[in-house]
């Protein structure tokens, strides 16, 4: 994996089409390694239904990895002989297996040699291809068996698996194997830019696995494409819970800039974590989920979780499984709230975006409802229905009757099947605040542009060095590396009367400036005329919540403006997401 990359193009990655009901497989959570002869828990043999595989297989790969990086300098860095080695392995093993395989030289890859490895299985329809993807390379630090020999070898033996049994294919798999990766997502971006329109188009999902046995690490399953959704709908069939990770970033973001809808999934790279998240899922708080993350540490067996590894093999396999054999896929949907929690005083509104997004199949009609809201709160959505892929916003409007606390409103998208989102809806007390709740429209920047105003390319489906901190979009200003100015602005009104007013909103900040007294690059942050305050190169930083008070500005229609300038040479990118002015 690859942490704020230099390159506008996240994750694509590692092909998992197999059907792995894997035999390291605990029903509920842990860190701790396990032995690979466990027995599969009775819920998730009967939601797979479908072959096993076994976890000591896996662990062959990873050993075999091991091997080629010792024999190789200690490494599998993309234009070495690990790398070739590694490469070789894998076509090996697949051509023995039956795939078609295509060696891909990537030219613009180190070296100009470095090699992709597709492999196709023969049947189902290549029209509605899911493709599953990890990176065959690692960082010249160290052998990589974490990153990404994790996912390499999942991915290499649910393949295996998938050969062996040889189902039916009603849709098509596709497994890929990308070089470059940990060189700025190189060898995907390569992959993707030779495909032609047709070709990308019959790709309706596509899922990287980068890191899936960190030793501290979680379940981080981030996009709401088909494989993503499928990914889900396992974790919770085995009470593991998921997150979506702010991590960044892997080749699923080739995918993505491409039109194609993308996930990447991991147990995370060099992030700590939460207490919160020992809660949900062990380990220690305060730590890396992966101490060895880019290091010669990352070895086997050392570096690996055996229960992880497990429960993302056989992840992988269901969501490979049911997207390709068998019956034709059914048309399907989700559905997920921007914002998914709002207060507001009694008599005044909040807003959310509903997204949806086609998981499988043809897009198709989705309905909008809503059940649970209190007395003296109603819910409306415009539009009311919207077709699958499109979005609509929810507003939550109260009356002065409506009763102080908190309260769960569940949001309901009906079509071929029916799919929820839940929507935390606070109600303070009430007093002379009239209008309270979030005033920003578009807060996360999901809905194309309106109501902001900005220089062209600066919101959108950002990767790379731009990668959104939650969602799929946010604001990239600069990062050109040349002399540019970059905008972005909002009207607001601010109601009189609130006791708080607080506009927040998360800036990452990298830069390719060396200096550490010089500020070459600037973002100013501004309220009407008034500059909140100005960032430059030398605050890099990954995304770091920012907050003011607006308490002057009360009862005034004011412009929150930021303004990016960069000068001639050595970029820097400042990226706004998860933007909100809330008054209370």
């Amino acid at each position: 994996m690859r942490l704020r990359t230099v390159t506008a193009g996240p994750a694509l990655a590692v092909f998992v089409a197999a059907t792995v009901a894997l035999s390291a497989l605990p029903a509920t959570a842990s860190t701790g390694m396990r032995s690979a002869g466990s027995p599969v828990s009775a819920s998730s043999a009967a939601l797979l239904a479908a072959p096993t595989v076994s976890v000591a297989n896996v662990n062959t790969h990873l050993q075999q990895l091991q091997t080629i990086a010792t024999s190789n300098g200690g490494n599998r860095a993309t234009g070495t002989a690990g790398h070739t080695a590694t490469t070789t392995y894998l076509q090996q093993k697949l051509q023995a297996a039956g795939y078609t395989v295509t060696v891909q030289t990537c030219t613009t890859c180190s070296g100009g040699s470095a090699k992709n490895i597709i492999a196709d299985w023969p049947g189902g329809n290549t029209s509605n291809t899911y493709m599953f993807g990890a990176h065959s390379d690692s960082v010249s630090a160290g052998p990589g068996i974490n990153d990404d020999g994790s996912g390499t070898a999942t991915l290499l033996e649910a393949a295996l698996v998938l050969a062996a049994n040889n189902p039916t294919m009603t849709n098509h798999v596709r497994f890929g194997w990308w070089a470059g990766e940990e060189q700025g997502l190189i060898g995907s971006k390569f992959y993707v830019n030779s495909l032609t329109t047709a070709q990308k188009t019959a790709i309706k999902a596509y899922g990287t696995f980068d890191m899936i046995a960190s030793t501290n690490g979680g379940y981080f399953v981030t996009g709401t494409d088909a494989v993503a959704v499928k990914l889900r709908d396992y974790f919770t069939s085995i009470s593991v819970p998921t997150e979506t990770s702010t991590e960044c970033c892997s080749d699923d973001g080739s995918f993505r800039n491409a039109g194609i809808p993308s996930s990447i999934n991991s147990t995370g790279a060099s992030y700590t974590k939460t207490s919160a998240q020992v809660t949900k899922w062990g380990g220690t708080a305060g730590s890396a989920y992966d101490p060895c993350y880019h290091k010669a540490c990352d070895s086997y067996p050392s570096n690996i979780n055996s229960t992880s590894l497990g429960r993302w093999a056989n992840a992988e396999l269901y969501a490979a499984w049911t997207l390709t054999t068998a019956t034709s896929t059914a048309n399907d949907f989700s559905v997920a709230l921007s914002p998914s929690t709002a207060t507001v005083t009694p008599g005044s509104s909040a807003t959310t975006t509903v997204s949806t997004a086609t998981t499988s199949g043809s897009a198709q009609t989705v309905a909008l409802t809503s059940s649970g809201a209190p007395t003296g709160v109603t819910v409306s959505f415009s539009p009311a229905s919207v077709t699958s892929g499109g979005s609509a916003t929810m507003t939550v409007a109260t009356t002065t009757a409506a009763a102080s606390g908190s309260y769960t409103i569940t949001v309901t998208g009906t079509g071929s099947a029916t799919h929820t989102a839940a929507y935390t809806l606070t109600v303070g007390t009430t007093g002379g605040c009239t209008g309270a709740g979030q005033k920003l429209g578009n807060p996360g920047f999901e809905t194309a542009t309106t109501p902001w105003t900005a220089s062209t390319g600066v919101i959108g489906a950002n990767t790379g060095d731009g990668a959104p901190r939650t969602g799929t979009r946010d604001a990239w200003l600069n990062g050109n590396g040349s002399t540019n100015t970059e905008t972005l602005s909002q009207s607001v009104t601010i109601p009189s009367g609130c006791t708080a007013y607080t506009l927040s909103f998360y800036l990452k900040i990298s830069t390719s400036e060396t200096t550490s007294s010089t500020q070459y690059d600037k973002l100013t942050v501004q309220v009407g005329t008034t500059t909140l305050q100005t960032f430059s190169n030398l605050n890099a930083s990954a995304y770091t919540l920012r907050s003011y008070s607006l308490a002057a500005f009360a009862g005034q229609t004011v412009t929150l403006k930021f303004t990016g300038v960069e000068d001639s040479s050595l970029k820097t990118s400042f990226v706004i997401d998860d933007t909100a002015l809330t008054v209370s």
